[in-house]
């Protein structure tokens, strides 16, 4: 079982910036794709962004230039930094890790953005 542990949520204005960290424990070798994930009310849960074990990344066109994705493979973390943030950015934000076939979540954090 691996356990992933979201932080840095929280209420910011347009314009401004937040970073997202999630930590990976538990049976955490052999995770490969780990990301980020959102959900707003009402919407179905979408891609954000994500990083495999080799670095190589991903990221929904919404987000593109805006959002970095980043790993640390020693400390098993993946961070997720937002700037120029936007009212349509608010969500619940998911953090994800695969290993194999399965399929890992954290609890989410609640990112709000006004306006």
């Amino acid at each position: 079982q691996v356990r992933l542990v979201e932080s840095g949520g929280g209420l910011v204005q347009a314009g401004g910036s937040l970073r997202l960290s999630c930590a990976a424990s538990g049976s955490i070798a052999g995770i490969n794709a780990m990301g980020w994930f959102r959900q707003a009310p009402g919407k179905q849960r979408e891609l954000v962004a994500t990083i495999t074990s080799s670095g190589k990344t991903n990221y929904a066109d919404s987000v593109k230039g805006r959002f970095t994705i980043s790993r640390d493979n020693a400390k098993n973390t993946v961070v997720l930094q937002m700037n120029s943030l936007k009212p349509e950015d608010t969500a619940v934000y998911y953090c994800r890790a695969d290993r194999s076939v399965l399929t890992f979540w954290g609890q989410g954090t609640q990112v709000t953005v006004s306006s």
